[in-house]
């Protein structure tokens, strides 16, 4: 019942910015932590940031502190990741998550509702 779609992936230049959305349906918003993951071409899936029900609940991997920032907009049943100062190693389909939990989450095992990702090219 649970469905997530994922927007706002494109083409950037290093140094740029990118905003994803992750458009959320069939749960009560606020009461869920939501995810951000990536995937590269031949690489395993890695987190990159979660929210809790409080968007103060925050966290990021290392490799994005400062560059990026997830928030959620319950009343519109959305969650976005601000991606600053991107950089081609960020290059990635780019994934959001939902486990039904307040609290955020980093573990990948822990979520059980996927969208279907967009994809997010920097170049050099």
């Amino acid at each position: 019942q649970v469905q997530l779609v994922e927007s706002g992936g494109g083409l950037v230049q290093a140094g740029g910015s990118l905003r994803l959305s992750c458009a959320a349906s069939g749960l009560t918003f606020r009461a869920y932590s939501m995810g951000w993951f990536r995937q590269a071409p031949g690489k395993e899936r890695e987190f990159v940031a979660a929210i809790g029900w409080r968007s103060s609940d925050t966290d990021y991997a290392d490799s994005v502190k400062g560059r990026f920032t997830i928030s959620r907009d319950n009343a519109k049943n959305t969650v976005y990741l601000q991606m600053n100062s991107l950089k081609p190693e960020d290059t990635a389909v780019y994934y959001c998550a939902v486990r039904r939990t307040s609290v955020r989450s980093r573990s990948m095992l822990e979520y059980e509702s996927w969208g279907q990702g967009t994809q997010v090219t920097v170049s050099s």
